[in-house]
């Protein structure tokens, strides 16, 4: 039996002192289409929190780029060595994105991201 993925609240990042914290804090990667802010995380589980501003597109455009962000953390979350918390700002752009090019995109930035 495989083991089951989640995304529970326990790994969300979700309020906005939080978010604050870690843009305050936090070490900044940059690709193409994302801004991903780094910093250890006091929890047991690495945790994530995203923002998509409207530039990025209408409400079903944000939320699918949600998703697609989520779902790439959510196989990645435990190769993600010491826990870390992580904000993921799309950038304009990031709405023409397909799964994979997106969880190519986000799995190099993790990776710098593991490594440090």
């Amino acid at each position: 039996m495989t083991a089951r993925r989640v995304y529970p609240k326990a790994v969300r990042i979700r309020r906005r002192r939080e978010f604050l914290a870690l843009q305050r804090e936090g070490r900044r990667r940059h690709s193409t289409h994302f801004v991903v802010i780094q910093h250890p995380s006091s929890s047991v589980a690495s945790r994530l929190g995203v923002t998509v501003s409207k530039r990025v597109g209408n409400a079903v455009v944000r939320n699918r780029v949600k998703r697609l962000v989520r779902e790439v953390f959510r196989h990645r979350q435990a190769e993600l060595r010491p826990p870390t918390d992580l904000v993921v700002i799309a950038k304009p752009g990031a709405n023409t994105l397909t799964y994979a090019q997106a969880a190519t995109e986000l799995e190099r930035i993790l990776e710098i991201v593991a490594d440090r």
